[in-house]
């Protein structure tokens, strides 16, 4: 098994820290390649959080499934030194709501389903809104704007093409993620996969884009939905901070620290480390007087047992 060229080495200065951080699973690590500015590849983001402790780690690109770039680079080097899984977005540049897509992704290994992203009618309207400073990545292929992908229909009931990718998702027993849909497509798409019995759903970053309360995700929490924070946006040196701690604890408090999750959300060419952002997380949740136990079940068992690890 060889380490990638040019490989950063890592190191945790902290050991209560570094103790802490042993056997953590990042569901949210956007490496290269991709259309927009990425810090690191697959392989390196991928040996940085095994010296750092990681279990597992999930990559992600808005633009394409990387389930098949997670082969290629393990095959490269004659494997990785932890698992790395990966799915697929459904943004207009796989087609949008395709089932196929997901089934494809599935089949091969992928681990995860995005709904809309980038292509969401509300991450278009935050990145676009003046006055909004998303501090969101520019592509650097000059590929054209996205159009807006929504889940429902004139009547307001999900489409049929939406319906068909969750039953894909129930067969492969595969996470569902609702991407960046605002806060009623994001409940609407919770109630059904619920009552489809679809057992792992995930809302990322609530606060962000898709405009939730703690309230809300309470609810959400209540049809079996679990909640990613991106540790990014409490971390004051990227391009994504907005809030302070006290914030992501108000949300774990309504939604349970047992049904909360942490991931990076980083990898961007102009941000900090996803391992050295996770390492500033843990140090602020320890001094903010969150205990071990809970911090350990935010960073590793939470994403493991989602993950199905």
């Amino acid at each position: 098994m060889l380490k990638p060229e040019g490989h950063e080495s890592i190191t945790i200065d902290d050991p209560e820290v570094a103790a802490i951080l042993d056997g953590a699973v990042d569901l949210h690590l956007h490496p290269s390649p991709s259309p927009f500015p990425r810090r690191l590849p697959i392989a390196e983001a991928a040996w940085q959080a095994h010296e750092a402790g990681f279990r597992a780690i999930l990559v992600k690109s808005h633009h394409h499934s990387m389930v098949t770039d997670v082969r290629a680079a393990s095959e490269a080097l004659g494997g990785l030194p932890i698992p790395v899984v990966s799915g697929v977005a459904l943004n207009n540049y796989v087609g949008g709501l395709n089932p196929y897509a997901a089934e494809l992704a599935l089949a091969q290994g992928g681990r995860m389903v995005w709904f809309p992203t980038i292509s969401s009618h509300a991450h278009i309207c935050v990145h676009e809104a003046e006055g909004q400073n998303m501090r969101f990545p520019t592509n650097n292929l000059g590929l054209r704007h996205t159009t807006q992908i929504g889940i429902l229909d004139a009547e307001g009931a999900l489409t049929p093409e939406v319906l068909d990718i969750l039953e894909v998702i129930r067969a492969h027993d595969a996470i569902l993620s609702c991407g960046h849909l605002d806060a009623d497509q994001t409940e609407a798409l919770i109630e059904q996969a619920s009552s489809m019995g679809i057992k792992r759903i995930l809302v990322n970053h609530p606060n962000f884009v898709i405009g939730a309360e703690p309230e809300r995700v309470r609810k959400w929490v209540g049809l079996g939905a679990r909640i990613e924070h991106s540790i990014c946006q409490y971390d004051d040196r990227t391009a994504f901070y907005q809030w302070g701690l006290d914030v992501l604890l108000g949300f774990v408090k309504a939604a349970g620290v047992e049904n909360t999750l942490l991931g990076s959300d980083l990898g961007q060419a102009s941000n900090p480390l996803p391992v050295d952002a996770y390492a500033r997380m843990v140090r602020g949740l320890l001094d903010a007087g969150v205990s071990k136990e809970d911090i350990r079940r935010l960073i590793a068992d939470n994403p493991a047992e989602l993950l199905g690890i």
